[in-house]
Formats: C-alpha cells, sequence, structure tokens
C-alpha cells in the first residue's frame, strides 16, 4: 500500500491521479494540499460532500488501489 509520503513524492503526477478519482479537486488548491494529509481529507470531505471520516476512507482506498497499480506495473516490467 502506498502511504502519504509516497504519494506526496511525486505530488503532480499522483494529484493528476488523485483528480480522476475525486473529480472536485480544483487545480489552484493542489500546492497546499500535499502539505498535510488530515488538511486534504477535510478538503476532499468539503469538496466531495463527505464526512471527514468518509473522506479518511476514501483516501485509504486510493492509497491501497495506486499501491496495488504500482506492483503490478513493477511485475510487469521485469
Amino acid at each position: 500500500m502506498l502511504n502519504w509520503t509516497d504519494l506526496t513524492q511525486d505530488w503532480d503526477a499522483m494529484y493528476a491521479r488523485a483528480k480522476r478519482r475525486f473529480p472536485n479537486l480544483r487545480d489552484q488548491d493542489k500546492p497546499k494540499l500535499g502539505k498535510d494529509r488530515k488538511g486534504f481529507e477535510a478538503y476532499l470531505a468539503e469538496r466531495h460532500q463527505l464526512t471527514v471520516n468518509e473522506a479518511h476512507e476514501e483516501l485509504e482506498d486510493f492509497l491501497f488501489t495506486e499501491g496495488l497499480n504500482r506492483e503490478f506495473s513493477s511485475t510487469l516490467r521485469k
């Protein structure tokens, strides 16, 4: 599974992937969103009409699926 640090190491690429999953993210907010996971979860909740707990779960699911995608991609390259 990816963690928050993994996600923010290549914030531009991962933000684009997150925006496909969470279409209400605004590009003008991108620079500040990668700094703080709790802040990102609160923003996600606000922009997608979720509770903070739901946003947390959605982010966990996103990190999990992105981690699987990364593992699968690395397996294909071998």
